[in-house]
């Protein structure tokens, strides 16, 4: 049997994934760093992207770079593209994971939190996999773009209508980059979180309870639950797999009750 059998898909592959100091991109980066690849890690808290990164290290034994910064500035993005080229010569993976939630009443939400919504979420992966892809476009074996969208991008869900329309907008993006990528060995998709345990929703002492009641399977995911989603979606194994939306959301979207009820 050949050395290479016994090697992950992955190793030693470049990655960025942005939104990673906590929760669901902490856990994948951490994913990736164990996988063998060599991680960029970004976040917009520096101290939080340096313990992060530091962690990951500690934990894996692997490499794990931190890039603090404003995932939605495109000078920064350009930034974080080009530092992976000139650490590693490459880049093979792209997780923009960076995303803002902010709630609020669709009669009285403010010009600045759309936009701010649509700036992070929308034009931060934008342009993220833009920069990402033209490096790729020049490499044999292409590379693998996912975008972090949400259950919401599929079932409304109140007081978060720009929100949701900036999840659903990814899916399609991903779907329409099909035409312009796969040419380039280059695919794209999107990953659909459902309720998730993570830092910020802990902080919530209902959150667990509630999500147990209204998932089919019992429970909320975990953060593994969405990273092992991810370490398919960017690995060898998912090369033919592009335009799609995997939902992990434990059946919630199949019968979507209101959190509210």
């Amino acid at each position: 049997m050949p050395l290479t059998s016994h090697l992950s898909p992955l190793t030693m592959k470049v990655a960025i994934i942005t939104g990673a100091g906590q929760g669901i991109g902490f856990e994948i980066g951490k994913c990736l760093a164990t996988a063998g690849v060599q991680v960029l890690l970004n976040d917009i808290d520096p101290v939080l992207t340096q313990h992060a990164a530091q962690k990951i290290c500690a934990e894996t034994g692997g490499t794990c770079l931190p890039l603090p910064g404003d995932s939605s500035d495109t000078a920064f993005i350009q930034t974080m593209v080009d530092t992976a080229v000139a650490q590693f010569g490459r880049l093979d993976v792209v997780i923009a994971n960076a995303g803002i939630t902010l709630f609020g009443d669709f009669f009285e939400y403010s010009p600045e939190a759309f936009f701010r919504v649509m700036q992070v979420n929308l034009g931060g992966t934008f342009f993220l996999a833009q920069a990402a892809a033209r490096v790729m476009k020049n490499q044999p074996s292409g590379g693998t773009l996912l975008f972090t969208s949400s259950v919401t991008g599929h079932q409304a869900h109140k007081n978060l209508a720009a929100y949701s329309m900036s999840k659903a907008a990814l899916e399609m993006l991903a779907k329409n980059l099909v035409i312009e990528l796969s040419p380039y060995q280059i695919n794209v998709n999107t990953l659909a979180p459902g309720a998730t345990l993570t830092e910020r929703t802990l902080d919530d002492p209902e959150y667990a309870a509630v999500w147990s009641k209204l998932t089919p399977m019992g429970r909320p995911a975990t953060v593994s639950d969405i990273a092992n989603a991810a370490l398919f979606l960017v690995s060898d194994n998912a090369k033919h797999i592009t335009g799609q939306s995997l939902i992990v959301d434990g059946g919630w979207t199949c019968i979507s009750p209101n959190p509210d009820t």
